[in-house]
């Protein structure tokens, strides 16, 4: 059986299986119709059509060539959101190469990391950030772009001619993803992977030509990529591009540009809510968003933005978000049936599917490389771990109703989310530890009203050596990690709560008894 075969047998037909050839497709079908408005933060307005862009591709195309980038190489991007990232993104995608994102925000040691485990042959980083950029990157070759300067000097060449034909299991991107490690895992993300991403998202939000994507989430998470880019360009829709989340100017933006469709999280639609206000002239008729949000929350969202949103459930590495909400009557407090063209089961341990009310963990079925991703980055034993009889193990936790509409019943106890980002509690526990005066720490998550989790620790100074204080801890951990990773409160403990085998109690730190403070 061909690949070809493979997916249309998984639903996966009637168009483009790369991301390279969906790219083409609506440029040569779409071409004098918009693609791209970008808002800089200055409040100044660019836009491309299809065409237009496909000239900005091509001549990035030739100035990654330059630098080396062929079929099969990496290419590095530490942007925020910006036509520079959609550039790069596309450029890369169309030559063959594939690219690894990076929170721009990120720590030297989380940049220095990803690009030690891929080894770009060339960077991309904003020139306000180059100074961290230049300690991580080890002496590849680093592009330097304003990401507000919409004519991308420093990144166009001449145009790039000589166009290989990705195959649809070839790499696309490596999405660095926090699992249960302390070493994120890398998720290999193919050219197919993004078109069925483009594709099945598009068909469950009744996506067409005449659609505008509102996209205010960064860019190197893999929401705003499969859930809004790639069914955008599946179709030929346009997107509106902001370079980050306001709280108060989501619906004046989403009004100003005519937006019908977005995507958030729950904690982003409560920041709205806190901070914003009802506008005038929305035109959004849909929104994704995962994550629940109270009754009373729902009913507001719902009259603010003049249409009911809708939660979605899906991961890195399942691609398209597997279980969808329907438009007709969406229920708020479910993650959603079975998203057409994914296959999805809730089973006990054993693999047997749990019955109706009965709780079990969300497994998912596909192609490795078509419609799931393709494995983890030089890990083939982490791969296989993942999979049970075919099934992707997800690790969360779920019941189904009669209706098979699924409803969240918690998540890997090593994994937070905060605002919709996945913390891993076992590498803010490894930053914490390497600390020269801490003996152990442990990460647990604390109920947050906006950002749904939010990581504190608990810390074990070590006896040999001068305790650090909290200040000290919170250098620490602002030098090592990203914002969202690190802990929002430190306690220091004598000791750790423990089994009788030395496992640590973590449920018994959510009421430790009395703090104690280093002498």
């Amino acid at each position: 059986m061909t690949v070809t075969d493979d997916l249309r047998c998984m639903g996966f037909s009637g168009g483009p299986l790369t991301f390279g050839g969906a790219w083409g497709r609506s440029v040569e079908q779409r071409g004098d119709s918009q693609f791209l408005v970008f808002e800089g933060v200055d409040g100044a307005v660019s836009t491309w059509t299809y065409g237009q862009f496909d000239d900005v591709v091509s001549r990035v195309a030739g100035t990654l060539s330059s630098r080396g980038v062929t079929a099969g190489s990496a290419v590095h991007m530490a942007l925020a959101n910006s036509p520079a990232f959609v550039a790069v993104w596309l450029a890369a995608v169309r030559l063959g190469a594939w690219v690894v994102p990076s929170d721009p925000l990120g720590s030297v040691a989380e940049l220095e990391g990803h690009i030690r485990r891929t080894g770009p042959v060339v960077g991309v980083c904003a020139s306000q950030r180059s100074d961290v950029y230049q300690q991580a990157c080890g002496g590849i070759q680093a592009v330097q772009v304003d990401e507000q300067d919409p004519g991308l000097p420093s990144l166009l060449g001449d145009p790039f001619t000589s166009w290989s034909r990705p195959g649809p299991t070839d790499r696309a991107a490596v999405m660095f993803t926090s699992g249960t490690t302390g070493d994120p895992k890398g998720v290999e993300v193919t050219q197919a992977n993004y078109a069925f991403a483009g594709r099945t998202m598009a068909l469950a939000a009744g996506l067409d030509e005449t659609d505008r994507q509102l996209v205010v989430l960064p860019m190197f998470h893999v929401n705003a990529q499969y859930y809004s880019f790639a069914s955008a360009i599946w179709v030929g829709a346009s997107v509106a591009l902001m370079p980050s989340f306001s709280a108060s100017g989501f619906l004046p933006q989403a009004a100003r540009y005519g937006a019908t469709a977005a995507s958030l999280f729950a904690a982003p639609l409560r920041m709205i809510l806190a901070r914003g206000a009802s506008v005038e002239g929305l035109r959004l008729r849909h929104c994704w968003y995962a994550q629940n949000i109270t009754a009373d929350q729902y009913s507001m969202v719902s009259e603010w933005f003049g249409c009911r949103p809708r939660q979605l459930y899906g991961m890195t590495e399942t691609i398209p978000a597997v279980l969808t909400e329907e438009t007709e009557d969406p229920e708020p407090s479910s993650m959603g049936r079975v998203t057409a063209g994914c296959v999805v089961d809730v089973q006990r341990p054993d693999g047997t599917s749990v019955d109706i009310g009965e709780v079990g963990e969300v497994v998912v079925g596909g192609k490795r490389g078509m419609t799931l991703f393709a494995g983890y980055l030089d890990d083939a034993a982490t791969t296989e771990a993942s999979f049970r009889d075919g099934w992707f193990l997800t690790g969360d936790r779920a019941r189904r109703d009669d209706t098979d509409r699924h409803y969240f019943d918690g998540r890997r106890s090593d994994v937070l989310k905060v605002a919709g980002e996945n913390v891993s509690v076992v590498e803010v526990e490894a930053v914490l530890a390497q600390h020269p005066g801490v003996l152990e720490a442990a990460v647990i998550g604390r109920d947050d009203e906006i950002r749904d989790e939010l990581p504190v620790a608990f810390v074990v100074a070590d006896p040999s050596t001068h305790p650090p204080s909290v200040a000290d801890l919170n250098q620490w951990c602002t030098e090592r990690l990203a914002k969202v990773k690190r802990p929002v409160e430190i306690t220091f403990l004598d000791e750790l709560p423990r089994t009788s085998v030395g496992k640590i109690r973590k449920f018994l730190l959510h009421h430790p008894g009395p703090a104690r403070k280093p002498e």
